[in-house]
């Protein structure tokens, strides 16, 4: 599906209506400073902990990684032990690595095959689809019903190769919580694309210090202005707004500029269904919370920003691309296969340092943000919606100022543009 013709339309329009304006759109809400204490407050950091990566869909894994039934892999990255199983019906499932006898992981490897999940502490063993199939030595448990003792499943949804889990299990869909950006994804073809590299790094910054930096355009004059600079027409990027805190984020290439790429790929194999802007353009989404990602005909390489402590990052940078037959596919993001970040990362993570021990300065305050950076104040917005803004002390919390009409398909430049 992706955008049609009249969508691409509009954009260009409103990528000029942004080159042009002299202020903020006349309708655009004035933006209240952001509190400091989002960024260090230990309390702010739990309310996160107990309600964020509880509540959303958390990008886990990709199929490459548990490719056949019986596969599996531990994922830990939100913080709870989790198995994620290719199960012997050709469906994923996702369980607590917890025994329902006393506890115990019920996998210690991080990766493997078996035909059934067995316990090494008691030999209790589970089918693929978590139920209890037999314990040892039965004869010494009464009424013990396992139908009511399979492992607790965790929700999991795949996104054509992508693996998602939330621990909600109240929660909506994964394509109603992506809503029209699952539409505008299929011209990617992410039911198609392989897993090419995915490396981590920790960062010594809080989490948010490091996702920012990726979702505005603002900074990219002064941090990148060898690399992304010249590849990139910061004053004709568009942004917009979505349901769910998701963001996105399109700017044309500089006219008359340079028209190569900050990141250069090898000569790959090309996703042939990606349109006119995912080629000439930088096209990034932001899905709420932790997920950042340009999309092009030539990779999906999503970066994913994961809480280790309240000023230290877990940072992953993943590639996925067509199929491009035997032998290394292609690396997004980093040098020597993972030695290091790119220089384009490095420029914005080794500045994330400096930044964090700024904020932690008695002369940090908050944080006015400009109208190019209102993603980041979406974001917030959203993140105070599902902690419950009456959980939040007061002086935490964001005011909700940017409302319904500007979240797509809504947009008041339009009129204007």
């Amino acid at each position: 599906m992706g955008m049609s013709d009249a969508q691409i339309s509009t954009i260009k329009r409103l990528m000029e209506y942004e080159a042009a304006r002299t202020e903020p759109p006349v309708d655009f809400p004035n933006l209240p400073d952001i509190p400091a204490g989002r960024y260090i407050d230990q309390r702010f950091f739990e309310l996160e902990k107990e309600h964020l990566w509880r509540k959303s869909w958390l990008f886990a894994a990709h199929i490459d990684e548990i490719p056949d039934p019986g596969c599996y892999m531990l994922w830990e990255n939100a913080g709870q032990p989790i198995i994620i199983v290719h199960g012997d019906d050709d469906q994923v499932y996702a369980y607590y690595n917890t025994c329902r006898h006393r506890g115990a992981p019920v996998v210690t490897d991080s990766k493997g095959k078996k035909a059934r999940l067995t316990c090494k502490y008691h030999g209790w063993t589970y089918t693929h689809q978590g139920e209890l199939v037999s314990v040892r030595d039965p004869e010494d448990f009464r009424d013990l019903d396992f139908s009511c003792r399979g492992l607790i499943p965790v929700r999991c949804e795949r996104f054509g190769n992508l693996i998602f889990v939330n621990f909600d299990e109240h929660c909506i869909s994964l394509r109603e919580y992506l809503g029209p950006i699952a539409d505008e994804w299929e011209e990617f073809q992410f039911d198609k694309i392989r897993l090419s590299a995915r490396h981590s790094f920790v960062l010594d910054c809080n989490w948010k210090i490091a996702m920012e930096a990726n979702t505005e355009v603002y900074h990219v004059k002064s941090i990148h202005p060898s690399t992304v600079a010249p590849a990139l027409d910061d004053r004709r990027n568009v942004n917009t707004f979505y349901n769910h805190g998701h963001g996105r984020m399109i700017a044309p290439r500089p006219k008359g500029g340079n028209m190569q790429s900050a990141i250069e790929l090898p000569d790959l194999p090309e996703i042939e269904t990606v349109g006119e802007l995912g080629r000439t353009c930088t096209q990034s989404y932001g899905i709420f919370p932790n997920w950042v990602s340009p999309l092009s005909h030539r990779a999906v390489p999503p970066l994913l920003f994961w809480p280790l402590s309240i000023d230290k990052t877990l940072f992953e940078v993943w590639t996925m691309a067509p199929d491009w037959g035997d032998g290394e596919g292609p690396d997004y993001w980093t040098e020597n296969n993972g030695e290091q970040l790119n220089q384009v990362l490095r420029e914005d993570t080794e500045f994330g340092v400096w930044i964090q021990k700024s904020m932690e300065s008695y002369g940090f305050r908050g944080v006015p943000l400009s109208y190019q950076e209102a993603r980041i104040y979406h974001w917030n917005q959203q993140a105070d919606r599902i902690i419950g803004i009456d959980n939040i002390p007061e002086e935490l919390r964001v005011a909700q100022v940017i409302g319904e009409d500007w979240m797509y398909p809504n947009d008041p430049r339009v009129a204007y543009a």
